[in-house]
């Protein structure tokens, strides 16, 4: 997934010679707390964020030009980079959005915060049965029963309790992702789990193989 396909393209943006109070009426209808600064090209020249506008209002200031934080400060990332990248530096470095730019350093786009949540909650309900499916392509030749059968044998050993495939498969087709990684004490934990199956299944047909 790239960040163009991560992002707002329907961003509010304002220009260097706004007034700072009109700009203050706008964020606060338009509830944003962070907003890019653009020339007639589009391309970066600042950002705002709510605290340069309460600063500025307070202390006299008439424009956004005399609030701004210049664009060598301002963190951005190209259209066709990994959106992990967006959901790294937003986590690191607590921001609240980051400017998303086009090969001519034009804003194209806004990522924030809250888009990237809304995209970890989607994942987080995607069934774990669509997981195992995809599992299944990447190891050829497996058929479904084997990995059904590997992953239930793999889980009796993890949590000392017997399961047969039969069981497993019924778990994992009413269990969502979300729900997988809690109940496997964390998202580390769920995937090695899914390692594991995957070696097991491919030594049990190298194993067929040779006899």
């Amino acid at each position: 997934m790239k960040a163009k396909q991560l992002m707002d393209v329907k961003f509010a943006y304002i220009n260097a010679d706004d007034k700072i109070e009109d700009v203050s009426k706008v964020m606060e209808e338009i509830r944003r707390f962070t907003c890019p600064v653009v020339d007639k090209d589009m391309k970066l020249i600042g950002w705002v964020t709510s605290f340069d506008i309460t600063k500025g209002l307070r202390e006299g200031y008439d424009k956004i030009s005399e609030v701004m934080s210049p664009p060598d400060e301002v963190e951005t990332i190209k259209e066709d980079a990994p959106a992990s990248l967006a959901v790294v530096m937003t986590a690191d470095n607590h921001y609240v959005a980051v400017p998303v730019l086009n090969n001519d350093n034009q804003v194209v786009g806004i990522i924030r915060s809250c888009d990237i949540v809304k995209l970890l909650s989607a994942l987080y309900d995607i069934k774990v049965v669509s997981i195992y499916e995809a599992m299944q392509k990447q190891l050829k030749g497996v058929s479904w029963e084997d990995l059904m059968d590997a992953s239930a044998t793999v889980a009796s050993r993890t949590t000392g309790k017997k399961i047969t495939a039969e069981e497993y498969e019924n778990n994992i087709r009413n269990s969502t992702f979300g729900q997988a990684i809690w109940a496997t004490g964390g998202l580390e934990s769920f995937f090695v789990g899914l390692i594991s199956v995957g070696e097991l299944v491919l030594a049990r047909r190298v194993g067929r193989a040779r006899k």
